[in-house]
């Protein structure tokens, strides 16, 4: 499999990260997707959508404006590294012959700045830092750096933003331009061919999804004669099977208005007609009945099969919907809704296995509650949300959240004002233990 790379920036940075990829190109093909403005970033994302196996970025900046349209995808971009910075250091301190306390720079973290400076043997008092995590406006860099120039602070800058470059060149300001240097991008080149192999592996796993259309027993006595039924079991297959054969795969009927679909992972994630939703919809069109969907990716069909029931299980807890659990436990769904939230049932952290115990507090209602709280977007919850979006009381919800916090992976974080009269509602901030020990 030759994997697909959508490379995202300014044409400089782009043209240089084609020129290397032509070392690479029994395995991957890259289609290079120039901006001018850095803005232009989501758009050129969006567009290509479903078109891309894996996305690589010029620098920081523009895949901090991506990352949040590529949920699914696999991103990569260049670290600038004390290489990159050295090569601009040399420029400024051995060409131009000026004082690294005179010039002013952006996006590095300090401590990279200062590592590079010692190990050149550079001496420095104080340093014009602008250091950020993700993205920052153009304008703020510019300004940041002309009112330094302005105020004579400084007698030039270093950026890592071709816009920031180009604007501080057009203002006759001395600049100095930091890329990534040739060696970090085909750094990220052997990730991209690495993860385009891993990317290979699993799209040729093996999936199986479970259909299970309930109470179709129960209709003959409801009116309906085993002819009725009968006919209902074929439109239900006919429907099926026009699925299948948009996922390549294979069907049988175990009976009792139960079906298994064999197939690819690559298959069925590659095809935007196979989306399990649109099975289900069809499906609603024939029968009235709770229909429900687990589907399940495995290494061999026995681990698939058996993530099909398992997904299964917990799509027939929440009304006709459709479950996901792929190959590493992670459980998606209900797939293709708005509320959908995606969990895992397993950790390996010993630890939180045991706080989880002595709170009494199963893995996946803690790993659900987690997930809530991201797809929330506040970094918060509250008793009255969980209970809305699992499906619970909203008293249950609060003792989870109070055995949670007693235990500490949760606290209390702040008071809302209740909609009627009653005490105000505690908001608490789920804590994974595992991630902030990162």
């Amino acid at each position: 499999m030759i994997a697909r790379v959508g490379a995202v920036g300014p044409k400089d940075s782009i043209e240089l990260i084609c020129e290397i990829g032509k070392e690479f190109n029994e395995h991957m093909t890259i289609l290079p997707l120039i901006y001018h403005d850095i803005q232009e970033t989501p758009r050129i994302v969006r567009e290509q959508e479903g078109q891309i196996d894996i996305w690589i970025f010029s620098g920081q900046a523009p895949y901090s404006l991506a990352k949040e349209h590529l949920a699914n995808e696999k991103v990569l971009f260049p670290q600038l590294n004390g290489s990159s910075l050295t090569k601009v250091l040399m420029e400024i301190v051995y060409r131009d012959r000026l004082p690294v306390d005179r010039v002013s720079f952006d996006t590095f973290h300090l401590h990279h700045l200062q590592e590079t400076c010692n190990e050149l043997d550079l001496p420095f008092s104080e340093f014009h830092l602008l250091s950020y995590p993700g993205y920052k406006p153009t304008q703020d860099l510019v300004s940041f750096h002309s009112a330094l120039y302005r105020e004579g602070k400084v007698d030039a800058c270093a950026t890592c933003i071709s816009a920031v470059y180009e604007e501080l060149r057009a203002v006759n300001i001395p600049v100095y331009r930091i890329t990534p240097n040739r060696m970090s991008i085909r750094s990220m080149l052997h990730l991209a061919r690495t993860t385009g192999e891993s990317l290979h592996f699993k799209k040729s796993q093996i999936a199986v999804m479970t259909i299970e259309v309930n109470g179709l027993e129960k209709l003959i006595g409801e009116n309906k004669s085993s002819y009725d039924v009968s006919k209902l079991h074929l439109r239900l297959q006919d429907t099926i099977l026009d699925y299948v054969e948009k996922v390549s795969g294979a069907f049988i009927s175990t009976g009792n208005g139960k079906y298994m679909i064999f197939s690819t992972r690559g298959a069925l994630e590659g095809n935007p007609d196979a989306h399990a939703s649109s099975l289900l919809e069809r499906l609603s069109v024939v029968t009235d009945q709770q229909t429900n969907i687990g589907i399940g990716y495995g290494v061999t069909a026995l681990a698939a099969e058996r993530n099909a029931r398992l997904a299964l299980l917990y799509a027939q807890k929440m009304g006709s919907c459709a479950i996901l659990v792929d190959d590493e436990g992670r459980i998606e769904g209900p797939l293709q809704r708005p509320d959908s939230i995606s969990f895992t049932y397993r950790t390996d952290d010993t630890q939180m296995s045991e706080l989880l115990k002595k709170a009494g507090v199963a893995i996946t209602t803690f790993a659900k509650l987690l997930a809530v709280q991201k797809h929330l977007g506040k970094n918060s919850i509250s008793a009255p949300e969980i209970a809305e979006m699992l499906g619970m009381t909203t008293r249950n919800a609060r003792r989870i959240l109070t055995d949670l916090e007693q235990h500490g992976l949760a606290e209390v974080i702040g008071e809302e004002a209740p909609t009627n009269r009653g005490r105000p509602r505690k908001i608490y901030r789920i804590t994974d233990r595992s991630r902030r020990d990162l």
